[in-house]
């Protein structure tokens, strides 16, 4: 069964499973500013999922100031009646990429979703500009989002709950913080329930970069996992409070760095650059661990906003 996702005309869409790199290659991040321009880029910020306030906002602004970006646009409405007012809507629309930090995506939801805000952003969209998000704004970017949830390999009743996202990409669900946080049980039951949604699991440190024809690539260090339950039987409509769901005949796909999927035909592609090799990953990693300038710069393992509890 094919997939709705095809946006023509669209900006791509960057989803960013959490604790990505801000310090040493930055690989994803600095992919997103070149999607938004390079040195032309003018980048909103939006952080309302977030409760760090000005920290995570300036945190942003020093990172895709230093990766070249001419201009970062901080933006954090805090209720509905702040994203309606004229000046977020016009921030996103001068924008050439759009980032939402991490946090807590049923926030962000409620506050943006339907407001001047939400459809300058829908807008910003559908005319070419770059949307991501990382952690809980990476869930947020599609139609129906998981809005919270508990870890576990098992599929059980009420292990997760989906709402309505921000509407920029139809037909998946976008979980984060994937495999750190063992969340594949969550997103098998939401597809055994919801079988046209195709399930989307993006690790730390990693991206599905989404290109208006609706194909993903994977970018960073980690996997991205999709779930394809179009074939799939269960028992979920029946299954009472908690207790396992039935899954079967799902279509899992476990997509490293480099490797593509057409979400669409719901089927993998040729990857377009080579897999690393063990030694070449082993070397990539110890420069990040160790930047420029030696151990004195040591690299915090999180950053901002993953010290919260995304959903």
């Amino acid at each position: 069964m094919a997939s709705d996702t095809n946006r023509a005309g669209a900006g791509v869409l960057v989803a960013i499973g959490g604790a990505e790199d801000k310090l040493g290659h930055r690989t994803i991040l600095n992919r997103f500013v070149q999607l938004a321009g390079g040195r032309r880029a003018r980048i909103a910020v939006i952080a309302t999922a977030s409760s760090l306030g000005d920290e995570i906002l300036e945190l942003y602004r020093r990172v895709f100031t230093d990766l070249g970006a001419a201009e970062v646009m901080p933006l954090r409405p805090a209720t509905r009646e702040e994203a309606e007012a004229p000046g977020p809507a016009e921030t996103v629309a001068r924008a050439t990429g759009v980032f939402m930090t991490g946090g807590n995506q049923l926030r962000l939801s409620m506050v943006v979703a339907g407001t001047r805000l939400g459809a300058a952003l829908v807008d910003a969209h559908r005319r070419g500009v770059v949307v991501g998000g990382t952690s809980a704004g990476a869930s947020a970017l599609s139609t129906y989002m998981v809005a919270f949830g508990g870890p576990g390999e098992v599929p059980k009743q009420r292990l997760a709950h989906m709402s309505a996202g921000l509407g920029l990409l139809p037909g998946v669900v976008i979980d984060q913080h994937f495999t750190q946080r063992n969340r594949l049980g969550r997103l098998l039951l939401l597809v055994a329930e919801s079988p046209s949604q195709l399930g989307i699991g993006v690790d730390e440190d990693t991206a599905a970069q989404i290109g208006p024809d609706g194909v993903l690539e994977v970018l960073g260090k980690g996997t991205v996992t999709v779930v394809d339950g179009s074939r799939a039987q269960s028992d979920a409509f029946e299954v009472r409070a908690r207790r396992p769901v039935l899954v079967s005949g799902v279509v899992l796909h476990a997509l490293p760095p480099g490797y593509r999927f057409d979400l669409g035909a719901r089927v993998l592609l040729p990857r377009l650059q080579a897999v690393a090799t063990p030694r070449r990953q082993a070397r990539q990693e110890v420069t990040e661990e160790w930047p420029a300038g030696g151990p004195g710069r040591r690299r915090r393992g999180r950053g901002g906003e993953e010290q919260e509890a995304s959903q």
